[in-house]
């Protein structure tokens, strides 16, 4: 189940949530984000810091993942149908399941 704080942070665009996630490591060392089952379609999300996420069940579609930092994130069961993911960097990313 997605992180409520998380996912009213991502919903409010990549710009929002990048800058929340620089404060969050930088006060935290680290953070753990969850946004797994959320409803992220058609977002757009161009540039958003996810390394690591676990985003198992997230619906992505539609969503502009372009040039997105996914490396490490767990898309297991992740609904990608028609994302957008030019230069996303997937690197070491589950994709066991994804719908593309």
């Amino acid at each position: 189940m997605a992180n409520p704080e998380q996912l009213l942070i991502i919903k409010k665009g990549s710009r929002a949530w990048n800058r929340w996630r620089e404060r969050t490591f930088r006060q935290h060392h680290r953070c753990g984000v969850d946004l797994s089952g959320a409803n992220l379609s058609s977002m757009d999300l161009y540039g958003v810091n996810l390394r690591g996420a676990n985003l198992r069940g997230a619906n992505l579609q539609r969503a502009d993942l372009s040039g997105a930092y996914l490396s490490d994130a767990n898309l297991i069961l992740a609904d990608l149908r028609g994302a957008h993911l030019e230069g996303a960097d997937l690197r070491g990313a589950n994709l066991r399941g994804a719908k593309r």
